[in-house]
């Protein structure tokens, strides 16, 4: 699916850079592992850093009850959502052109409370596999306590864009001769390896999905 890139999301920028299609969208979203949500509240602006997931074409969170964030995104009022993943810093011969190569998203939508058991559960689970997958079958379910104090709201894509950036520094034809050096430095997000909590029984082995995770990311 591609979306229309209207007004808001359209790459103005480096239009080259943009990208409409769900595919793009989606990956970015999947392997962010957090994200920023900004909305008006009292006439304020208000941005955010919280943990998603997403299912199909929406995205979910949760926290408390009180939550100021979910109290607005469950009014209905639209917000806007951006993820960013760093792959790695971009040096040009001149500081002007100094840049970084990246991924990014920003989603338009408006939310929704989710008030099924069965549907929370789902979305819960949706986020606890996003931030570890396999960790929702292992864990501790909810129970009615810290469930009933929970809220989890749903926000449908409306629109979405995302706009990436690879590849070398892009100098002026004149710096390419100067004596300093240029090119990527790349980056990747690494876990180190796990520490083990001072109250774990003796006996319990570190999980096949985390041991996964290290070497994956190692």
């Amino acid at each position: 699916m591609k979306h229309k890139p209207g007004k808001k999301i359209k790459v103005n920028r480096i239009p080259e850079r943009g990208f409409y299609d769900s595919e793009t969208i989606n990956k970015i979203i999947d392997e962010a592992l957090y994200c920023h949500i900004s909305f008006i509240q009292d006439g304020h602006p208000f941005i955010i850093p919280t943990i998603h997931a997403r299912m199909n074409d929406h995205l979910v969170f949760h926290g408390a009850k009180a939550s100021r964030l979910l109290e607005q995104i469950s009014s209905g009022e639209e917000i806007a959502v951006s993820f960013t993943i760093l792959d790695g810093l971009v040096l040009a011969r001149s500081v002007f052109h100094h840049s970084m190569n990246y991924r990014s998203v920003v989603i338009f939508g408006k939310g929704k409370l989710i008030e099924n058991k069965i549907e929370k559960l789902t979305a819960l689970e949706a986020i606890t596999n996003h931030i570890l997958p396999g960790r929702w079958n292992d864990a501790r379910k909810p129970n009615e306590k810290e469930l009933n104090a929970t809220s989890v709201v749903s926000v449908k894509i409306d629109e979405a864009s995302a706009k990436i950036r690879s590849g070398p520094p892009k100098d002026e034809e004149e710096d390419y001769d100067l004596p300093v050096w240029a090119g990527v430095i790349p980056f990747s997000k690494k876990f180190e390896q796990p520490e083990e909590d001072l109250k774990l029984k003796s006996g319990i082995l570190l999980p096949d999905y985390i041991d996964k995770l290290i070497k994956s990311k190692s």
